[in-house]
C-alpha cells in the first residue's frame, strides 16, 4: 500500500488512523468512533488535544491503551469570561439559533474562533467561547488501526486528506480557508473520516 509504514511508530507527520471511545470522569461515553469510520488524524500539527497526543507518540499499529487527560492538557480550564450574551439580531437571518449549536465567528485579528450556544432566551443568544470539554478530565481508550507517512499537500495544509491521503475537496492551494486554529480530535465534533 501506498505510503504505509510497516511497524513504524507514531511521529511528526504520520497520519495515523484509531478508534477511540472517549469518556469523562463520570465514566459518561461523549464521544467514540464508528467501527467502520475510525478517526484519521496527522500526529504533530495539533489535529488531537496535546495530551493524547503526546501518549500516542512512538505508538505502533495494533497498540491500545488508556489515556487520562487532564483539562489544562485537553480542552483547557473553563473561563467564565467565555461566557457571552449576544443580542438575536447579531447573528445572520439564516443562523441556527438553539443550544448545543457551534458556530464560528472571525475575531478583530480576522481569525475564526469557534463559540457554542449555551441558550436562547427571547431576544438574547447565550454564547460561551469555553470548549463544551473545557474543565473535563478525558478519559480515552484507544487502539491504533493505521499509519501512513502524510503526503507534501497534507503536511503544508496541517491535515490529513483522508485515509489513503487521496481523498479531499478540491481547491487551489491560495485559496485554502480552513480554521487551523483550534483543536481537532476525539470529543472535538468535526468529521474525522
Amino acid at each position: 500500500m501506498e505510503g504505509a509504514l510497516s511497524r513504524e511508530l507514531i511521529a511528526s507527520g504520520v497520519v495515523v488512523g484509531l478508534h477511540y471511545t472517549l469518556k469523562n470522569a463520570a465514566g459518561e461515553v461523549l464521544d467514540k468512533s464508528e467501527p467502520d469510520a475510525p478517526m484519521v488524524y496527522l500526529h504533530g500539527h495539533d489535529n488531537i488535544v496535546p495530551g493524547l497526543e503526546r501518549k500516542l507518540s512512538g505508538r505502533a499499529v495494533g497498540d491500545t491503551l488508556h489515556v487520562v487527560v487532564a483539562p489544562e492538557d485537553g480542552y483547557g480550564d473553563r473561563d467564565p469570561r467565555g461566557e457571552q450574551k449576544v443580542p438575536r439580531e447579531a447573528f445572520p437571518p439564516d443562523a441556527p439559533l438553539e443550544a448545543g449549536v457551534q458556530l464560528a465567528v472571525r475575531d478583530a485579528s480576522g481569525d475564526l474562533v469557534p463559540l457554542w450556544i449555551s441558550k436562547v432566551e427571547g431576544d438574547v443568544v447565550h454564547v460561551d467561547l469555553n470548549h463544551p470539554l473545557a474543565g473535563e478530565t478525558l478519559h480515552f481508550d484507544v487502539e491504533i488501526l493505521s499509519l501512513r507517512a502524510a503526503t507534501a499537500e497534507e503536511l503544508e495544509h496541517g491535515h490529513p486528506h483522508g485515509a489513503d491521503g487521496h481523498d479531499h475537496h478540491d481547491h487551489d492551494h491560495d485559496d485554502h480557508d480552513h480554521d487551523h486554529g483550534h483543536q481537532h480530535g476525539p470529543g472535538c465534533g468535526h468529521d474525522h473520516g
